[in-house]
This record gives structure tokens, sequence and C-alpha cells, in this order.
């Protein structure tokens, strides 16, 4: 009897190589450029007391572009506020990833790819770079880098910046979904994030325009992410009831 043949694995193909050579070489690049001070940096835990068991822990990318606060020309403002309104915003515990980077499309589309296929984010917020000047090229970079975009984010951004200036149609801020994670671009101004993510309020307090980080969580559900809750009095989020966990204890 003839002994069997063992077959010979299959040697990937041109394209597999091609895409591993790629990812290679795009953490290799993001691992050299973590070593200037200021570029990238990992945020601990926060976690806002009564959580609810059932909800989980997610990673969020937090990304400002911008030439001249990369460079120290003046200090960032966008890490902070987001940092700061997500800080109040949810009840889930997180861990922010934050990356300061000049107007550059390619150093731009590799951060986002860092942070989603590497660094293991289920949502991403960039800040700065959506306007209609040369060097504002962050929207390109993220529908580069992106499996399917979500248009309701940046139309509905715009309708509720226009709540206060004109020039919120000069806007082009995009979001996309890249594997399991979300990416949005907002504006650049402290004030605009805040609006854009919760909204707005007449002076009751009542919600006049709800803003878009209601349907953030149910997105990230939908595409098999962590499941994220907020605090109610400043975004509620919004799930159909069958997407919903019980609250426990």
């Amino acid at each position: 009897m003839r002994p069997r043949r063992h077959r010979k694995a299959r040697a990937p193909r041109k394209s597999e190589r091609a895409a591993r050579a790629a990812r290679r070489a795009t953490r290799v690049f993001l691992a050299a450029e973590r070593g200037f001070p200021g570029l990238a940096h990992t945020h601990p835990t926060q976690t806002e007391k009564g959580t609810n068991p059932m909800s989980e822990h997610i990673r969020i990318g937090l990304v400002s572009i911008s030439d001249r606060a990369s460079d120290g020309t003046y200090e960032d403002q966008g890490i902070p506020a987001l940092k700061d309104w997500l800080g109040k915003a949810l009840s889930s515990p997180w861990t922010a990833e934050t990356r300061l980077i000049p107007d550059e499309r390619p150093l731009i589309e590799r951060t986002l790819i860092d942070l989603a296929d590497t660094a293991g984010c289920s949502l991403v917020l960039t800040t700065g770079g959506t306007g209609p000047a040369v060097r504002d090229v962050t929207p390109e970079a993220t529908l580069a880098v992106g499996d399917k975009e979500m248009p309701g984010f940046g139309e509905e951004m715009r309708r509720i910046s226009l709540n206060f200036v004109p020039t919120a149609i000069l806007s082009r801020q995009v979001a996309v979904i890249r594997g399991q994670c979300l990416i949005i671009n907002l504006p650049g101004q402290p004030k605009s994030i805040r609006e854009t993510l919760e909204g707005v309020r007449d002076a009751d307090g009542s919600v006049r325009h709800l803003g878009i980080f209601a349907a953030v969580p149910y997105c990230i559900d939908l595409i098999g992410g962590p499941y994220i809750e907020t605090d109610d009095t400043v975004i509620k989020a919004f799930r159909p009831k069958h997407a919903i966990r019980p609250k426990q204890g």
C-alpha cells in the first residue's frame, strides 16, 4: 500500500501577501512615530459611578488634527474637550487612545487604521481639518479607510450647527465604519464638539435638537462592538426595545 502524501500548505496569494506586508508596514511606521512626544498616549480606564453590570468596557480613539497644535504653536483644545465630555456622558468604563497629529492625509489614514485595527478601538472621534481650506483633508482620509460610509452623522452635525452659525454648511464632517469600529469627524471648536455630540437645549433645559451621540451606542452594537451606556442627564442613548439590556441591582 502506497504511503499517503501530505498536502503542501497553500502559499498565500499575491494579494494576501501584499495585504499582510501593508499591515506590517503600518504597524512599524506607527510604532516609530509613537516615540515622538505628544503624538500618542493611552489613558487609564475611567469608570463612572452607577455603572450597569451589563455594560462593557470600550476603547475610544481621540484624534486631534492640527498643524499648529501638533508642532506646539498653541495648546490643543480638541482632545481635552472630548475627554471632558465623554467623562460626563458615559456611564460605562472606557479607555482613551489619543493622537495629536498634523494635517497630513497619509498620516491621518495610518492613524485611523492603527486605532481601528491594532489598538482595538470600537469608536474613533476626530476633531479638526474638516473645512474647505487647502490643508483640511480629514474627510478624505476618513473615507479612504472606511468600509461603509454613514452619511447621516455628517448631515445631522451640520443641521445642529446651523442653529448657531450659517457657516455650518462649509463643514465637511463624515463618518464611516471600518471593521468593528465607528469613526466620526467632529468640528474643531470645543463648543461645537459639545453641541454636535449632546444636542441643543432650550433655556428651560428641554432638548430642542438631539445630538448625534444618541445613536452611537446602538450603532456600535450593530457592528459587533461593546454594549455601552450613557448618563441620561447628558445624552440619552437610543436603542430599540429588543436591544436594551435590563439593568441589574
